[in-house]
């Protein structure tokens, strides 16, 4: 595979699929997210798409107060505050996202190792149109 078909824009293009997709080593098995066109465990460029399980864990989260302009129009900010977090999903890889459905107003309430299942948020108007990935509590909690 090309390795400009690992870029961003076609990251988030499997996203308004609902797919978590990575990059994995064809070499050495190394999985990679958000994707990458080389590994950086053995150098080879020998990477495959891969779908990843939407279910994980919280390794860490912040909550945001003063919100990056994106999060301001999407209604966030100083009076609206959001939880940012660290994902790991299922197959060890870990993630950047929004997390959603915990009390931004108590953080201590919200607990490291929280089971979590994936998200597809949809933001933006026509061409800036785009999907998000974000996690919520998952229902086995």
């Amino acid at each position: 595979m090309q390795e400009d078909s690992f870029s961003q824009a076609e990251f988030y293009n499997r996203l308004a699929e609902h797919k978590i997709m990575g990059s994995k080593c064809s070499d050495c098995g190394q999985l990679y997210l958000p994707p990458r066109p080389m590994c950086t465990k053995c150098f080879g460029r020998a990477m495959e798409w891969t779908e990843l399980k939407p279910t994980g864990e919280l390794l860490a989260f912040t909550v945001i107060y003063i919100a990056p302009t994106a999060m301001l129009e999407a209604g966030y900010g100083r009076e609206n505050p959001y939880c940012s977090g660290i994902v790991r999903l299922e197959q060890g890889v870990s993630i950047s996202a929004q997390i959603l459905g915990v009390d931004v107003g108590d953080p201590e309430s919200i607990q490291i190792g929280l089971p979590l299942q994936a998200e597809f948020i949809e933001r933006g108007e026509g061409e800036a149109r785009k999907t998000l990935l974000a996690f919520h509590p998952s229902a086995a909690v």
